[in-house]
């Protein structure tokens, strides 16, 4: 055949390609090119075209990692298969061709069997609401893949380290389980950790040996695992090399240069968007709502994927991953600049977003949109170099640093390649006689140390240096100092510094004179938050560079080399963090209660099987909706259109308060208190209020659509908004609050104010607000029924009052509705009243379509229109003695409610009952709930409690500033005995031996060593200047309700249970409690099967409002213990049904009766097997939880970081009905509380809406910031003859308990203050001791409390120290 031939049938071939071909799970999908929109995700394609619904939608920004999937690529060459995980919210479905993905369901299920990574995740009691679990499965999943990939390691482990499966988690959010019992789950693979030494398990039992152990673990064994393996017919496909005809489709893979020149000369005019990695529209969010004509993935491109490395340094292609850049760099021989570079590198984004953003892609958004990029800083001190594809000319060669300054680069022009030169010393001057050293090192500030946040700023500095004799000193002979992500338009250098440092010998004389025009050269745009934080950064970055260059004794011994070029490259290598231990009693008394079993689901939680809302498959002609929310506080709605005055595509409607149905009211939520609007009517209230729900023929046509709309508003004669606490003081808008709900004062304040020594009148303290951030967002589907009746699947804590506002707003009667919710992905109090809006919005939409209706709300949306915790302010007065024991305390209280009632009347009983932890002597509680145009605050997890033990924290730290008394002391002699508990909290206190508070908070001092480690910080302050440390212990009182809880319990004839309970499961283990509850109850027949075995015989089944009426609300800690009861009452019934049936069987038979026969006796005598009640509580259905938490932190005085050293916390739980459940409460709870006082800034702009409204910009905690020693005790406080079983809440009242963290910050800081004191000079002013730190204590918060310019004040007393010698 001649070579012709040959080439004309691989023309055809090549030219030939109409379909996408790719393996989701080993299965094949091909898909025709002409029926894709190029704009569509994988995430997309896989919820809405397959039945792989593990994948969840989070944030749909790269940021959460719930909808992380496995994708394994070929390569034909190679015959090698890479495997990486990636996030399918923004990796699109073209780029997917010849791949094969991998999701949680697909490594194990149900059907075939469960994964090891699913059964330990389920072992480790790793799992809660389960919406964030599939993602985490994969995410570790992938790091054993790739640990195991170089060398086979040892048999039932992996090579996996320590410290890489704490990384493995690290980019993937969790609001649930505090991260603890997941990393533990992936360090159980690891081979340099024993098991034993990790966190309470369902593997390990107390007495058995490591082989016992061994045996029980789910076996993991690289080998003989299927999963993953490359898809032979895709194998064939990709060996089939096919192009695309760029003529025919929206898509196309140039494989050349020039082809893509020619693609973008051809498309003149046309929309061309470039796409690799497709990552920038995690953060460029409005670019998945631009249309583009044609989309061309540059990822084939030879010169855009080189990786050259050789003497004169290392190109690597624009469309190299950063993942890839990491792993080349760090194969580099000789380099520890970039051994440094690679370090920081692993700091962008998290692993799924570098494994397909590209450091092309990242330089781009920093030169086009002043993206604030890492990359282009570290590069800019490396000295790179870009290689450009211009229209005009050709290629083109730039520095980095000339690149960055061009104007946005034009579209025809292509970034091809970066260089990073080979690093040689410049010509040495001043005749200095020993060797150059070259140095580099790179800096970030940012609220995560693993990265998945921007920095505030980064920097990255290279110098060239030798010790001179002659001018006894160490000399600089060149230097590049790069600055960047400081809010400026891109990273730049510090020119002048450089030159004036260039020459001369580095002391503090000098560096004192380059901070000064350092602070003239790095100066953040006009509007940037906290500039001063910034700024301060700037002078700390440099002075840790160059400060160790001004002693030069250092140097004689090889100090150079500690942040030096020569630097060991092992140094960096990282180690693990984290380490838990935890006390817990297993009961046997009530067994299976009292037992620390695997949570119900948790297997399937892991997998992705187990079903949320969204999950339901979409009815036929199923309809999607999307809010449109005000943007103004207070306006006229004087119209709503939508852009350009097109409708957008897909769009089918809008529907307001005026399509509600006659008989119907514009109800959005029937609650506690006075009902909400549905929708704003003529005038908008306030920013984030709802006004319409966009209906449109999918989810991604209605969140782009509802984009795309415009409300024309009007203010005319409208009074100005209310958008401060202040405006409603001045304006008198307060809610009226029921007498009872008011608070209460306690003893006399006059004659406690009398008998006090010392006073400190009118202190102000003010706390903000805080977002749920549940993983699941807000959702709902509702299907119209026959007869005009509606069934809702709603994402609820509270069917009851979702149905009664559905009925209300469509004016039925409340048996034409009926709500279903089987499961939350996470609540927090944030699905109780705002999740009945978003199901009657979507009631609404299908009566009037006639068309099932679904909503799942973005992030963004989400955190706009529903509120979170409440705002405050507290002006208080306190007398005291002088041993510190308070006498009185005068509190007036100002609450920031929002527009409406919602549940903040209920407020001010939650802060006082926590802020009566302390005997205060006398007590006047004096709230104001304001009434603003702001979105209505609501329950956030703790509701009032956490503010109020906060408050208490505050008060006693300030009168141990006063009195310069250990604040340890002035707790402890303020904690209440049994009498002045009972005369605070009354009815609530219950007997004596309930309160053990005292016991435990000696028990704690012994428990976390706490008196010797207080020494032993004083002896690390006393020694270290930059970093200080603080501890401290602080108790908990949380009181809680039990309220009135319906059950049922019915027996089917072969013997297996179901349970009905209105409690919803949102992640509280309530479906665990209630089936151990229930196995118990009906053991007590003694029949010859045992409670563990009735145990595998039980279903609890979803909340349905029409098979279960009077169900109350999920929430306030208690459900779980009341539906456990009014299934043990329903229980009770059915035993005494069924010991006559026994009776008469044992006679009959003379022997032992199984489950199963005495079952089916019943059924032959027609016997009820099934009993519903409703569990009633007395008076004494109310009492006080106990806890007490000792935390130690760590503050970095030059940036503020704030790391969690160690936590200590005992928490009473009565006798548990489940240590293991009540163990991941305790700790996901301090976690979120973390949250709260260290990290989330939910803030607002001028007019009231949040701005604060993405991962990008609302920090949760993650693996990287909590407490890297987490030790927990559950105490087992014996009998209380009130409780369910003796048993206590477990869910709320230990986020009090991260206060410990604040305070130990405080502590610290204290101690940073002080030291500063001692620098000052005399005739500035004192430092103030008695300071209130601001709750959160971020980074920024914490920096200028030790002093923004604490730099400058060390080296001016430092040189006057010199002085003066």
């Amino acid at each position: 055949m001649s070579e012709k031939v040959i080439e004309k049938e691989e023309g055809a071939m090549k030219s030939s390609k109409t379909c996408l071909v790719f393996a989701i799970n080993g299965q094949r999908f091909e898909l025709e090119l002409s029926s894709i929109d190029p704009s569509t995700t994988l995430i997309d394609f896989l919820r809405n075209k397959t039945p792989f619904k593990s994948v969840k939608l989070g944030c749909g920004e790269g940021g959460c990692g719930a909808c992380v999937v496995l994708l394994s690529k070929y390569d034909p060459l190679l015959e090698k298969v890479d495997d990486f995980t990636i996030s399918s919210c923004l990796t699109l479905l073209c780029s997917i061709d010849g791949c094969s993905i991998t999701t949680s369901e697909g490594l194990g299920n149900s059907r075939v069997g469960f994964h090891a990574v699913h059964e330990r995740i389920a072992g480790f009691h790793a799992t809660q609401c389960g919406f964030c679990t599939p993602g985490m499965s994969v995410s570790m999943f992938s790091a054993l893949l790739n640990a195991d990939k170089s060398h086979p390691p040892r048999s039932g482990c992996s090579n996996l380290t320590a410290a890489e499966a704490e990384k493995a988690v690290a980019g993937n959010l969790c609001r649930c389980t505090g991260y603890r019992p997941l990393v533990d789950a992936c360090k159980s693979f690891a081979s340099d950790v024993d098991i034993e030494d990790l966190g309470f398990n369902s593997f390990c039992k107390k007495g058995d040996n490591r082989d016992e152990v061994l045996g029980r673990l789910p076996c993991y064994d690289h080998t003989s695992s299927q999963v993953c393996t490359f898809p032979e017919f895709l194998k064939k496909e990709i060996k089939i090399d096919m192009s695309l005809d760029p003529r025919k489709y929206r898509w196309s893979s140039p494989v050349s240069i020039s082809e893509l020149q020619g693609l973008l000369e051809v498309e003149n005019g046309m929309s061309v968007k470039l796409v690799a990695g497709n990552t920038s529209t995690g953060y460029y969010k409005e670019e998945k709502e631009r249309k583009y004509e044609r989309f061309v993935d540059i990822r084939r491109i030879p010169e855009l994927t080189v990786v050259r490395k050789d003497e004169k340094g290392v190109e690597l292609g624009a469309a190299v991953t950063i993942s890839k850049a990491i792993e080349v760099l760090r194969e580099k021989e000789n380099g520890s600049m970039l051994a440094k570079i690679v370090s920081h590198m692993e700091k962008i984004a998290n692993r799924f977003v570098r494994n397909t953003g590209t450091i092309g892609g990242n330089i781009m958004m920093a030169q086009r949109k002043q993206f604030p990029s890492d990359l282009t800083t570290i590069l800019l001190a490396a000295r790179a170099t870009v290689r450009i594809m211009t229209s005009s000319s050709g290629q083109e060669h730039f520095t980095l640093e000339e690149f960055l300054q061009q104007p946005p680069l034009e579209t025809k022009s292509v970034l091809l390649s970066i260089e990073i030169p080979s690093w040689l010393p410049v010509k040495k001057k001043n005749g200095s006689s020993s060797d150059t050293h070259l140095l580099f090192e790179t800096y970030r500030a940012a609220p995560r140390p693993f990265g998945n946040a921007l920095p505030f700023l980064n920097a990255a500095f290279s110098a060239e240096v030798s010790l001179s004799e002659e001018l006894n000193g160490i000399v600089l002979h060149d230097c590049r100092l790069a600055f960047g992500a400081y809010g400026t338009k891109h990273a730049h250098r510090a020119t002048k510094v450089e030159e004036f440092l260039t020459g001369k010998v580095i002391s503090d004389e000098v560096l004192i004179e380059a901070i000064g025009l350092l602070k003239d050269e790095i100066v953040p745009d006009k509007g940037t938050s906290n500039p001063g934080y910034r700024s301060s950064l700037a002078v700390t970055f440099l002075f840790e560079f160059f400060e160790s260059l001004t002693q030069t004794n250092g140097w004689l011994n090889g100090g150079c080399k500690e942040n030096g070029f020569d630097q060991n490259v092992e140094s960096l290598k990282p180690e693990a963090m984290l380490s838990s231990a935890q006390q817990i009693v297993e009961n046997q008394e009530y067994s299976p209660v009292g037992k620390g079993i695997v949570k119900a689901g948790a297997r399937l939680q892991a997998s992705g099987e187990a079903v949320y809302v969204d999950d339901i498959p979409a009815p036929e002609n199923c309809l999607y909706g999307a809010f449109i929310y005000s943007t103004m506080p207070l306006a006229r709605i004087k119209g709503i259109r939508f852009k350009q005055n097109r409708v957008p595509e897909g769009v089918l409607g809008i529907i307001t308060y005026k399509d509600i149905p006659e008989g119907g009211k514009n109800v959005g939520s029937k609650g506690f208190f006075r009902s909400d609007l549905l929708f704003a009517e003529e005038i908008t209230l306030c920013a984030g209020q709802i006004i319409a729900i966009l209906v449109a023929d999918s989810q991604k046509h209605a969140d782009i659509a509802a984009n795309l709309v415009v409300i024309d508003y009007d203010t005319k004669d409208l009074e100005s908004p209310i958008l401060s606490l202040e405006d409603a003081v001045e304006k008198s808008s307060f809610l009226e609050l029921p007498p009872p709900l008011r608070g209460k004062s306690v003893g006399d304040i006059a004659k406690g104010m009398a008998e006090a020594e010392y006073k400190i009148l009118g202190s102000k303290i003010s706390l903000g607000s805080q977002y749920f951030f549940y993983m699941e967002t807000q959702t709902a589907l509702a299907v119209p029924d026959e007869d005009n009746c509606m069934v809702v699947y709603s994402s609820t804590q509270v069917p009851e009052y979702v149905h009664r506002t559905i009925a209300g707003c469509l004016g039925v009667p409340e048996n034409n509705v009926r709500v279903i919710t089987r499961r939350v992905g996470g609540g927090f109090g944030g699905k109780v009243m705002k999740s009945m809006p978003v199901a009657a919005a979507c009631a609404l939409a299908a009566s009037k379509m006639q068309r099932p209706v679904r909503i799942y709300v973005n992030r963004k949306t989400d955190m706009i229109t529903t509120g979170g915790r409440h705002p405050m302010k507290i002006t208080y007065s306190v007398g005291f003695k002088s041993n510190g024991k308070i006498t009185a305390l005068d509190l007036e209280l100002l609450l920031e409610a929002g527009i409406s009632d919602d549940i903040s009347p209920l407020m001010p009983s939650g802060i006082q009952g926590a802020l009566m932890k302390y005997d205060w002597g006398a007590l006047s509680f004096d709230v104001k709930v304001c009434k603003t145009n702001t979105v209505s605050r609501t329950a956030v997890r703790a509701p009032g409690d956490v503010q109020g033990t906060y408050i208490g924290e505050a008060i006693i730290e300030k009168v141990a500033s006063y009195l310069s008394i250990d604040v340890d002391e002035i707790r402890k002699v303020n904690l209440h005995t049994y009498e002045s508990l009972k005369l605070f909290h009354n009815v609530k206190a219950g007997e004596s031996p309930e309160y053990t508070l005292p016991l435990i908070w000696d028990k704690l001092a012994e428990f976390s060593e706490f008196n010797q480690r207080r020494k032993v910080v004083e002896e690390f302050n006393a020694s270290n200047k930059w970093r200080k440390r603080g501890i401290s212990r602080v108790p908990a009182v949380y009181g809680v309700s039990m309220r009135s809880t319906p059950g049922r319990v019915s027996v089917l004839s072969d013997g297996s249970i179901v349970v009905e309970v209105q409690g919803i499961e949102i992640g509280q283990g309530l479906w665990t409690k209630v089936k151990q509850m229930t196995a118990f109850s009906l053991g007590l027949i003694q029949c010859g099967t045992t409670s563990d075995e009735l145990l595998e015989k039980i279903r609890v089944i979803q909340s349905d409002t029409l098979s279960m009426v009077q169900g109350s609300v999920t929430g306030g800690s208690t459900t779980s213990e009341a539906s456990s009861e009014a299934v043990r009452i329903c229980c009770v019934g059915l035993v005494e049904r069924l010991l006559p049936v026994k009776t008469t069987l044992v006679e009959q038979t003379g022997g032992p009766v199984t489950w199963d026969s005495l079952i089916s006796q019943a059924y032959q005598q027609s016997i009820n097997m099934a009993v519903s009640t409703s569990y009633l509580p007395d008076s004494t259905g109310e009492y006080i939880n106990y806890g007490v938490a000792a935390s130690e932190v760590e503050v970095n005085v030059l940036t503020g970081e704030t790391t969690v050293l160690r936590t200590d916390i005992i928490y009473d739980c009565g006798k548990s009905l489940n240590p293991a459940v009540d163990l991941g409460q305790i700790e996901g709870a301090f976690v979120q509380g973390l949250g709260f006082f260290m990290l989330e800034e939910y803030l607002m702009n001028s007019d009231g809406l949040v701005v604060t409204d993405s991962t990008w910009t609302y920090k949760i905690p993650t693996v990287d910031t909590i407490p890297r020693q987490f030790n927990v005790e559950i105490l087992n406080s014996g009998h209380h003859k009130n409780r369910v079983l003796s048993s206590k809440a477990s869910g709320e009242p230990p986020l009090l308990l991260a206060a410990s963290v604040h305070c130990a910050a405080r502590a610290a800081v204290k101690e940073a203050k002080k030291q500063i004191s001692r620098w000052c000079t005399n005739n500035q002013q004192e430092i103030d001791l008695t300071f209130d730190l601001p709750v959160p204590a971020t980074m920024p918060v914490v920096k200028e409390f030790c002093g923004l310019d604490v730099v400058e004040k060390y080296l001016e007393w430092k040189i006057k120290q010199r002085k003066n010698v």
